[in-house]
């Protein structure tokens, strides 16, 4: 601000006076906002299946005669007879399963707001007064 006197001069000797003030101003405004975050996830999951069968199976058999005759010296039977069967059967089953499934995500994010502002205000006042009766100018 500032007062400046510039002792005007009318032209009349009797009354004289002059005043000047001028001024400014300046304002800011400076504001900053930031925000940063993160997260992260993992999952898995896996699985094992499995299934078995077995089966076995044997058969066995067996059929004997054995048949022998004697008479005198001179008579003489003798008869054999003699069956062997065997069965064997086997199975096998065998299933074998497995899956899985795994992931992850990472995620980050960062913000930033700025505001700036200038303010910037000017004045001016300026009074005079000539002669003797009052004579008023302003602006």
């Amino acid at each position: 601000m500032s007062d400046m006197d510039t002792g005007y001069d009318g032209g009349h000797g009797d009354v004289d006076y002059g005043h000047y003030e001028a001024g400014q101003e300046h304002g800011a405004l400076d504001q900053l906002h930031q925000a940063h975050g993160s997260e992260a996830d993992y999952n898995n999951q896996y699985g094992v299946y499995e299934a078995d069968h077995h089966a076995n199976e044997a058969t066995a058999f067996q059929h004997g005669t054995h048949v022998e005759f004697d008479q005198g010296p001179a008579v003489h039977y003798e008869a054999d007879e003699y069956t062997n069967y065997s069965h064997d059967a086997n199975v096998d089953d065998h299933v074998f399963a497995a899956e899985g499934s795994e992931n992850a995500h990472q995620a980050e994010f960062g913000e930033m707001d700025a505001l700036q502002a200038r303010f910037d205000s000017a004045f001016m006042n300026g009074t005079e007064f000539h002669g003797g009766e009052a004579e008023i100018a302003s602006k």
